[in-house]
């Protein structure tokens, strides 16, 4: 079956500004996310691309436009199924603030239980991302072979999603993985069971480094973070 490349998208206005841009329309990628998605190129340079598939927000959209630029024979596709999370009353929303919300400690510990006020649940969100990468996975087969890989440009929280059912992890635990902005997650599907060949691959270990004032707090950053300072 087919491999595929999850990449999130390039760090955002609303990652640098500490928002929840949830699907909040108008969110760039900020000047480090431009650079980022120029890079996408080189790094997919030798991997022979059978489509790109993209969630229809806009900072997703530009974090794939330099690789289509680049390979302009490319098949693109937008996906809504890999959307964002619908994050609902809380989109838009300071996450210093959320993070005093009664519902972020179940988004944190007991995720499969959490649904955002006037948004979706965090079940519904996996489940409608799940569903698409085995469309997509069926559709590849189909037209380009078995060997085949594609990407996919897409969340934090859906990509993480779909780490943990690749791992057969329950979704309460999917706040353990992380994922950087415009960083590189593979999965590789076969008959009996997905094999996770890359997690959030960036190729820049600077994240590793210790900080003046580290987090310990344990919790995970809803909707992926801005990554690196």
């Amino acid at each position: 079956m087919a491999t595929l490349i999850l990449v999130r998208h390039g760090r955002s206005t609303a990652n640098t500004s500490g928002l929840l841009a949830g699907r909040t329309p108008g969110v760039a990628l900020d000047e480090r996310g431009a650079a980022q998605a120029a890079a996408l190129p080189a790094r997919l340079a030798g991997i022979p691309l059978a489509a790109a598939v993209s969630s229809p927000l806009q900072r997703c959209r530009e974090t794939l436009q330099p690789l289509l630029d680049a390979r302009p024979d490319l098949p693109f596709h937008l996906e809504d199924r890999i959307n964002e999370c619908d994050y609902g009353d809380w989109s838009g929303r300071k996450l210093s603030e959320l993070n005093d919300e009664p519902l972020m400690e179940v988004v944190q510990a007991h995720a499969s239980a959490a649904a955002f006020p006037g948004g979706e649940s965090m079940r519904a969100m996996q489940t409608r991302a799940v569903e698409a990468v085995r469309d997509w996975n069926a559709r590849i087969d189909a037209e380009h072979g078995e060997d085949a890989v594609y990407a996919m440009c897409s969340h934090g929280d859906i990509i993480k999603s779909l780490v943990a059912d690749a791992l057969g992890l329950h979704l309460d635990l999917f706040q353990r993985i992380h994922v950087d902005p415009c960083s590189l997650t593979v999965i590789r599907y076969t008959r009996l069971r997905p094999f996770l060949v890359r997690l959030g691959d960036t190729g820049d270990l600077a994240a590793l480094a210790p900080r003046e004032a580290p987090d310990t707090s344990g919790t995970a950053e809803v909707g992926g973070g801005a990554g690196a300072p």
